[in-house]
């Protein structure tokens, strides 16, 4: 029975909704079975956001630790505190640049130094892939495309189950027709530095 899970991550803001509408759209183009978890925490900006997604058979929409295959994480605290859904057959593409959660100078835990997150997460996953994806949406032409510099990372993964013409298509079916050559930009960014980095 085949299937491969997605857990997304991130926080409000950060594009996390739409890019699982347009994995999940791409999977019904394909004719793969796709279920999406629970959307946790507050889609405002700054609130903590997770996706889960199962493409193929599955009996439930939330994915059990351990169980996911690959961890797209747009914020780097946020990969780390997905760490317990990932094997050490996964994969994690993650975006470097952090958001400082508001209450961080008040806290006793400061915010862990990106080498120990890196650190934890390539002790339990196969491949960690690391970008910082807000300076490539940057480049590419506005910070709201990390999204899909993220999303084109995560087309890149081997195993990944959808193909990049079909996920394409579906940018364009859901992102505004004016943005759609700065989120194209963005996407082949993402994947291009993804596939350069897993060979």
């Amino acid at each position: 029975m085949y299937h491969y899970n997605i857990y997304i991550s991130g926080v409000g803001g950060q594009g996390i909704i739409k890019t699982s509408v347009i994995i999940g759209e791409s999977a019904m183009k394909e004719d793969l079975p796709v279920v999406v978890g629970e959307i946790h925490g507050m889609s405002q900006r700054g609130g903590v956001v997770s996706t889960q997604m199962k493409l193929g058979e599955s009996y439930s929409p939330l994915i059990e630790e351990g169980k996911a295959d690959l961890l797209l994480a747009f914020e780097p605290l946020e990969a780390l505190r997905a760490i317990n859904m990932i094997n050490p057959d996964s994969y994690v593409v993650m975006n470097t640049a952090p958001i400082y959660p508001f209450n961080i100078r008040q806290s006793e835990h400061p915010y862990p130094e990106l080498s120990i997150i890196m650190d934890e997460l390539k002790s339990r996953a196969k491949r960690v892939i690391a970008m910082d994806a807000e300076e490539m949406a940057k480049k590419a032409g506005h910070i709201l495309s990390l999204n899909m510099v993220m999303l084109g990372g995560a087309v890149a993964v081997p195993g990944f189950p959808l193909d990049k013409k079909i996920i394409i298509k579906s940018m364009e079916d859901n992102l505004p027709e004016k943005s759609i050559p700065i989120n194209m930009k963005a996407f082949e960014e993402g994947f291009s530095f993804c596939s350069a980095h897993i060979k």
